[in-house]
């Protein structure tokens, strides 16, 4: 090995990585093929795939796969809060390509102070209900000693497999203006939205030695509990914007 010592922390180092920072031990200075073979092609595809495979798994299989990644399994899953922050910026700019604005489909009243606020507080207002997901969750499931900030990665990602299903319908609504098709199309989606949460909800909890029963009235309870949490935080939300930022 030509050096011995660890560029990053000067620690000495004997294997492939750095056993005090965790930096490669094979470093390489810049140069065009470096760039070209390792840093691009290595960096896209390692997104790459890092994304597909948790899209992948949060739709096979929602709630085996995040609670594997809680307890540990997390080399393949791409990161909770980027693929959030990602998706977020995705479906914001899905909606400026809309042939239909979100007073003409859901009505000014209901939803034009969310949408003064979600000018400037957008990741906020999307991220806001998740808090309250997870308190819901470790209160009905306190027996299988989850603790809370476990229920919040579950419920970041439980948002994002939300984010991915509503993207559905901001791109119906760049080709749709069909106020009466999108508004049934909108019905559909919620009740999808409705089944994945308890699919994810009861999937997480089923190895934690609940009776079926009892699970299956939990995730259901859960569901409609958090249904309405966001309903009510939205609405809130709404309130607040026409009281105060109009």
């Amino acid at each position: 090995m030509e050096n011995n010592k660890c560029l990053n922390c000067n620690s000495d180092i004997e294997n492939n990585f750095c056993s005090v920072c965790g930096q490669k031990t094979a470093t390489h200075r810049f140069s065009l093929k470096h760039f070209v073979v390792h840093d691009f092609i290595h960096g896209v595809f390692h997104l790459d795939k890092g994304i597909l495979f948790t899209i992948k798994e949060l739709f096979t299989r929602p709630g085996h796969s995040i609670r594997e990644y809680i307890q540990g399994k997390r080399v393949n899953y791409f990161n909770y809060f980027t693929l959030f922050l990602i998706l977020l910026a995705i479906n914001h700019f899905v909606q400026k390509y809309s042939s239909v604005s979100n007073i003409d489909l859901y009505g000014k009243e209901i939803v034009s102070g969310y949408m003064t606020l979600a000018e400037d507080y957008y990741k906020l207002l999307k991220f806001i209900s998740v808090p309250f997901w997870a308190y819901v969750l470790f209160l009905f499931f306190r027996k299988s000693k989850q603790n809370y900030l476990e229920m919040m990665v579950m419920g970041m990602y439980m948002m994002c497999g939300m984010l991915i299903i509503y993207l559905a319908f901001e791109l119906l609504l760049v080709f749709c203006n069909n106020l009466n098709v999108l508004k049934i199309a909108k019905r559909i989606i919620d009740l999808f939205v409705a089944g994945y949460f308890f699919c994810f909800i009861y999937q997480y909890f089923s190895v934690f030695h609940y009776k079926k029963s009892s699970l299956i009235f939990r995730s259901f309870f859960c569901t409609i509990l958090i249904l309405l949490l966001q309903w009510f935080v939205l609405n809130t939300i709404n309130n607040i914007g026409k009281m105060y930022f109009h």
